[in-house]
């Protein structure tokens, strides 16, 4: 483990001419998750440049901050200590909303983004109805078992069940990854990511868009999207799939 300017982090590969890439994980877990696809990266894409963090209050990470204006600081702070430059940023679930804020305030090749929506929607409402059970004793069942439930955890192979169930979620990490939906309404919300879009998309920066189902509503056909069906967690279930698809190999799954 190493400190790359304040986030722990693992950096791994050769610095050459191909993009390197930066994970970021989703709430609650750590960089470890990423291990099904750097095993296969290794395989499909060797000696790639590749840094996998822990967000802040994650894995090996100290708490220095939630607030989503300092996370890409953070990340952007990291990405310049480890030598980085123009990364490819992958995001899982809310590392997605991170990446995309990342790559429309700093120079980045492409957002690859696993399975985070691109609006709020009606998890807005159940992340405000879930405030009060996040400050009081039974946040985990109330809030978290409910969350994960939906996740399609049971159905991950076994090494990628592990990975999600053996990370210890607080409640501050929701309260503080949360906070702008807390405060704000989805319209508020809702247009920051647009914006955020419209950046990326002016820059000519790479939005791919890695999801479980079919979108539900209407996209920018600037966007890449592919569909990997079976839960919340493609990087576990289809490493090999997403291996291919950094490394800009075709892949064998629905898309387009």
């Amino acid at each position: 483990m190493t400190i790359f300017d304040q986030l722990a982090g693992t950096l791994t590969g050769d610095a050459d001419e191909r993009a390197p890439l930066v994970l970021l994980h989703g709430l609650t877990f750590d960089r470890r998750q990423w291990q099904p696809l750097l095993r296969e990266l290794a395989t499909v894409d060797p000696g790639r440049r590749v840094l996998a963090l822990d967000l802040p209050g994650h894995g090996e990470s100290r708490h220095v901050g939630y607030h989503t204006t300092t996370l890409a600081d953070l990340v952007h702070g990291a990405v310049t200590s480890a030598g980085l430059r123009t990364p490819t940023v992958v995001g899982h679930s809310a590392g997605g909303v991170l990446a995309t804020m990342y790559a429309a305030r700093f120079p980045a090749r492409e957002v690859v983004n696993l399975d985070q929506p691109l609006t709020l929607g009606p998890f807005g409402d159940l992340v405000r109805r879930s405030e009060p059970a996040l400050r009081g004793p039974r946040w985990r069942t109330e809030v978290w078992d409910r969350l994960l439930a939906g996740m399609g955890v049971a159905s991950l192979p076994a090494e990628g069940r592990e990975l999600v169930e053996s990370c210890v979620p607080h409640a501050d990490q929701f309260l503080g990854y949360w906070d702008d939906i807390l405060r704000n309404p989805n319209e508020v919300v809702d247009d920051a990511r647009r914006a955020e879009l419209r950046a990326i998309a002016q820059r000519g920066i790479g939005y791919h868009w890695v999801l479980s189902a079919e979108p539900s509503h209407p996209y920018d056909e600037w966007m890449r999207v592919t569909v990997l069906p079976g839960g919340h967690f493609p990087h576990l279930v289809y490493p090999a799939e997403l291996a291919a698809l950094l490394a800009g190999a075709p892949t064998a799954v629905v898309g387009r």
